[in-house]
């Protein structure tokens, strides 16, 4: 029975039902329903829409699938204008007799309920908690072009250090962060403070629990909310709640923000360091007495995440603009070495102060692709370290942006989203494990995102213009 949903049409008038999916890009679909349309069947047989015409999954001869509501996920949309009800749904195949049948495999969050299921098999651990710090931008105006006469991209933000000399209708306000100087200042050179009280009071309105909110590192409005940690599949629930928060609540106040990793140049870019931890009948399985109070299993969990980062990156950092962002020198590492409280690696361990806290953050991902695919991926190779005892190395705790290190030991993320797919097309067999990625999933993201980076391959730069035009 579908108590949740019920309880909240009967306590809010509830006019429509918003069923909400993700594609394998990562982004938000939906389909709204009239309260008419509600009863208990839909939660059971689903309703029916047209794979093919999402990016990546079906084709026309075999299009029709469904979306399962699931009631536990039903939660009160703070931005709609008239009473509504927001659904997360899985996909399924449909069933030869009518209703639900199988699981869709290409589905990003069946991929990552089976992820959750073959830790749980496992008998490695029954838990695996996932907190993402998604960075995000807010700006005041964005406007680009491309087509075969031109091209152009400009940002326009009250905040920007760039806008200090020009001529505002408004008068120029003179308080703003410098580049790299945007990380923790008092309004008003923090000028979104009550933009992110906003976005925090949505984010707890659709059940998340903020815990933080601060100015990142960057001028011209570069942000962060911090939520609580959750299980995994749910804490990329989350996720996409949380962008739709932000989103809304920037447009709201006439305003547009962004996750893009690198919308700036010569600034800090848009990180999602994530940490995550295991556990097994409540106890922290990554706490121990080795190096930094972690244990051998999170060591070897370290090193399925290195042995398997450049796989990993073509959904940890899954647009060819996230590596823009990963180059030395803007908080984003590029080199495979854990350490802690050391920013520089690329997998840092926290200080904590209790024990049950201990866990590890991943710091080269960002919030660009699909959440419920990176998790599950990280999920995979952490638990192929365990499962081959894969050796780390040895902690880095030198500085890896300074020049002067050798680091030529150390292994480094890939390079552009090419050679990230690449790498996942040669090394996946960790991700099919148990059945948990498809080769189907596999094959059709990449293909999807290939066709993303010729995109951009073929298209002519303007940076391209100032160092050949007179060649």
């Amino acid at each position: 029975m579908p108590n949740k949903t019920t309880q909240l049409i009967n306590d809010h008038d509830v006019q429509w039902l918003d069923l909400r999916f993700t594609d394998l890009r990562g982004k938000e679909q939906h389909v709204t329903l009239p309260n008419s349309a509600w009863d208990h069947a839909l939660f059971e047989t689903g309703f029916s829409f047209d794979g093919s015409s999402i990016a990546g999954w079906k084709e026309i001869h075999q299009s029709d699938m469904l979306l399962i509501p699931l009631d536990d996920t039903a939660v009160l949309d703070p931005f709609a204008e008239e009473s509504t009800i927001n659904l997360r749904c899985n996909v399924t195949e449909p069933s030869d007799g009518g209703g639900a049948g199988e699981p869709y495999e290409c589905c990003p969050r069946h991929t990552a309920l089976r992820a959750e299921a073959y830790l749980s098999n496992s008998g490695i651990a029954d838990q695996v908690f996932f907190g993402p710090e998604p960075e995000f931008f807010v700006f005041d105006d964005i406007r680009w072009r491309t087509g075969m006469g031109g091209s152009f991209y400009s940002i326009r933000s009250d905040e920007a250090h760039w806008q200090s000399g020009d001529e505002l209708e408004e008068g120029n306000i003179g308080h703003r962060p410098a580049p790299k100087g945007g990380y923790f200042p008092v309004p008003p050179v923090d000028s979104l403070f009550d933009l992110r009280c906003a976005i925090s009071k949505a984010a707890s309105e659709m059940g998340l629990v903020p815990e933080l909110h601060h100015h990142e590192v960057a001028t011209g409005g570069q942000s962060e909310i911090g939520i609580r940690f959750n299980h995994l599949t749910r804490k990329a629930d989350e996720l996409q709640i949380f962008k739709y928060c932000v989103l809304n609540i920037a447009d709201s106040y006439g305003k547009t923000a962004t996750f893009m990793p690198k919308p700036l140049l010569d600034d800090n870019g848009n990180g999602m360091h994530c940490h995550q931890s295991l556990f097994k009948s409540g106890e922290n399985l990554f706490t121990g007495e080795l190096y930094a109070g972690l244990s051998q299993l999170a060591l070897h969990y370290i090193g399925g995440i290195i042995r398997h980062a450049r796989a990993l990156n073509a959904f940890t950092n899954a647009t060819t603009n996230s590596y823009r962002r990963l180059v030395p020198g803007f908080e984003a590492p590029v080199h495979l070495a854990y350490s802690a409280r050391n920013r520089s690696a690329g997998i840092r361990i926290p200080y904590v102060d209790s024990p049950k806290a201990r866990r590890l953050e991943v710091r080269f991902p960002d919030a660009s692709g699909n959440a419920y695919l990176a998790f599950a991926a990280m999920l995979m190779a952490g638990l192929d370290g365990i499962k081959n005892k894969l050796d780390p190395g040895a902690p880095e705790d030198r500085n890896l942006y300074d020049d002067s290190c050798d680091l030529s030991h150390i292994p480094t993320v890939a390079t552009d989203l090419r050679m990230a797919l690449a790498a996942l097309e040669s090394d996946h067999d960790f991700l099919t494990e148990g059945g948990v990625f498809s080769e189907q999933l596999i094959h059709s993201y990449i293909e999807l995102k290939t066709a993303e980076a010729d995109r951009l391959q073929s298209s002519p730069h303007p940076v391209e213009f100032e160092m050949y035009y007179s060649s």
